[in-house]
């Protein structure tokens, strides 16, 4: 399909590889066919208006989105300005500027730290003489070259899509080009190319959203088939350590990377407390500050997890220095997911690595009741499963029920789901006092009330 292989140029990598590295390169110099050249990329950042408290470390951000993608990172250059430039978003004098050390430093791709919209990119290739990409375009590469299963690649290539289509235009010169326009019954210049591919692209993007609506569906029907057991959601600003906890917790072998987004599936095991409890436990994809908004969209499905979940563990990592935007950044993306209000539990991760005990002094002031642990070493794990067996007892009930001594389906879920508080028997009737969930609960009146009458 043309509209596909034109976008793979910009938006999609190779899969198994990075996405801004390339083969090779004719500048003259030799080198072994296996070499795989690293494009060497200036990183630019903005600061619009006056505050700088998150700009320092945005710009760290982006070194590591740069890396992560594949690039091998040359120069930064910054910016202050009260409002962006109309045209060139960081203006003629400093574009100028890039320029001279694009052309010093040979450099191969600069990357905004900002949003650029698709005029912008267009002017700033012509005025830096190397390609452009933005911040949002470098996080849809890397999701791409991250994803592994079906529904993480059909929600990278929606959101690529959407990102992509309006920046047709600037993008594919080539696609102005007129079809048609000759011969009998045939008016005008006819369809001009880059409206045939805004269509297929439309039609593959609706396409796309109804395989994933469908996998949505089935995904909800998961979750709700778990209903009956206590569920939890790991979430958390990426590279946080949520892998590492989740085999901590669970012994699973799942992948742990020092890597943003290193995880886009969702993964859920069964996390046995040292009470008998069961939780299901599951791993979502990484946030991330300005976390673009049709990833959100796309990955709606993958983030099921947490909207029906009955306990957020929100995961923080504590040595990090901007560990208090980093939270905010989370909180921030729950609530565009319709979470603010789900019950949650901080867990300051990373505690052994802390440095700086002024930045986790200001960390525990603004977000008290927090648990520190650190995945890597367990240290304070008996604390959090101690959290979290009040939140289960919190959300326990307690009830008398007369159970048929027959009736081994309800005997068996009340010695695996219930904790037993007393019992008596009467006659052939076991009359017991239990604790459980509010869904065993449940569960259990509604045993009751179909016990076949031969019992």
């Amino acid at each position: 399909m043309r509209v596909v292989s034109a976008l793979a140029q910009r938006a999609a990598p190779v899969p198994g590889e990075g996405v801004l590295p390339v083969v090779s390169r004719d500048d003259g110099v030799k080198r072994s066919k296996s070499t795989v050249y690293r494009e060497r990329a200036l990183l630019v950042g903005v600061q619009i208006g006056k505050t700088a408290d998150p700009w320092v470390d945005s710009m760290e951000e982006l070194d590591q989105l740069a890396k992560t993608a594949g690039a091998q990172v040359i120069e930064r250059v910054t910016q202050r300005r009260i409002h962006p430039d109309g045209g060139l978003y960081i203006g003629k004098g400093k574009a100028s500027e890039i320029g001279g050390l694009v052309k010093e430093l040979d450099i191969d791709v600069v990357i905004f730290d900002n949003d650029l919209s698709p005029a912008q990119l267009r002017d700033l290739e012509k005025a830096v003489g190397a390609k452009v990409i933005d911040r949002t375009e470098v996080i849809l590469h890397i999701f791409a070259i991250h994803a592994r299963s079906n529904q993480a690649k059909l929600q990278v290539e929606l959101a690529q899509l959407e990102y992509t289509l309006p920046r047709l235009r600037q993008m594919w010169t080539h696609l102005e080009q007129g079809t048609g326009g000759v011969g009998i019954g045939q008016r005008g210049p006819g369809e001009k190319q880059i409206e045939s591919d805004r269509r297929l692209a439309r039609k593959r993007i609706s396409k796309l959203k109804e395989e994933l609506s469908r996998i949505e569906e089935r995904k909800r029907r998961e979750v709700f088939a778990r209903s009956q057991n206590f569920t939890a959601t790991l979430v958390g600003y990426t590279n946080a350590g949520k892998s590492t906890l989740m085999r901590r917790l669970t012994g699973a072998d799942v992948l742990v990377e020092d890597r943003l987004f290193s995880t886009l599936d969702t993964k859920t095991h069964t996390w046995s407390l040292s009470n008998g409890h069961r939780v299901l436990l599951s791993d979502t994809v990484g946030f991330i500050r300005n976390l673009p908004h049709n990833l959100v969209a796309s990955f709606h499905a993958t983030l099921e997890e947490a909207t029906q979940a009955d306990l957020l563990m929100h995961i923080v990592d504590a040595s990090h220095p901007e560990a208090v935007n980093q939270a905010m950044a989370v909180q921030s993306v729950l609530r565009e997911l319709g979470c603010g209000d789900h019950d949650a539990l901080l867990v300051f991760n990373k505690v052994d690595a802390i440095r700086d005990p002024v930045d986790h002094q200001i960390l525990c002031t603004r977000f008290p009741g927090a648990v520190e642990i650190s995945a890597r070493t367990g240290e304070g794990i008996d604390a959090l499963e101690a959290r979290v067996t009040e939140v289960l007892e919190q959300r326990a009930e307690e009830m008398e029920i007369d159970v048929p001594l027959g009736h081994g389906k309800a005997l068996a879920y009340i010695a695996d789901r219930a904790r037993v508080l007393a019992q008596e028997q009467v006659d052939s009737v076991m009359r017991m006092r239990v604790r459980c969930g509010r869904r065993d609960a449940a569960m259990l009146r509604k045993m009751l009330e179909e016990t076949p009458a031969s019992l």
